[in-house]
């Protein structure tokens, strides 16, 4: 163990702190960017596929701040369609057309495995 003095040790404990903020920063944001791709690519998989360019279209965009990182899928081309396939919606003569959940699910199934991933990084430390 290297021997500190006393008037160093304010200097390297904010110095280890600094650190291991920098690394667990670091892999969270990695674990947020991982985490963004697999939705994606369950949405893309859970999507109706009549023709293909529904699900081909959803994007991953980088809306993160600083300190904040943030992902948003969305569809590019057809996003007007996104909440009426995901709840279905009202038909003109009457009657209801039927649902094709896909971007909630692909959230509900990755969202927790986030959240376990994220606490085990910050008790790690990286």
């Amino acid at each position: 163990m290297a021997s500190i003095r006393i008037d160093q040790l304010a200097y390297e404990l904010a110095n280890a702190i600094r650190e291991y903020t920098e690394d667990v920063t670091v892999s969270i944001e990695r674990e947020v960017g991982t985490i963004a791709d697999n939705v994606l690519a369950e949405t893309e998989r859970l999507a109706p596929k009549r023709k293909g360019k529904y699900a081909a279209s959803f994007v991953k965009t980088d809306k993160s701040l600083s300190g904040h990182q943030r992902y948003v899928i969305w569809n590019k081309k057809y996003y007007r369609l996104v909440h009426l396939l995901e709840f279905g919606h009202a038909k003109r003569g009457g009657g209801r057309v039927q649902a094709y959940p896909h971007l909630g699910p692909a959230h509900d199934k990755y969202a927790p495995q986030m959240v376990r991933n994220i606490e085990r990084i910050i008790r790690n430390g990286g």
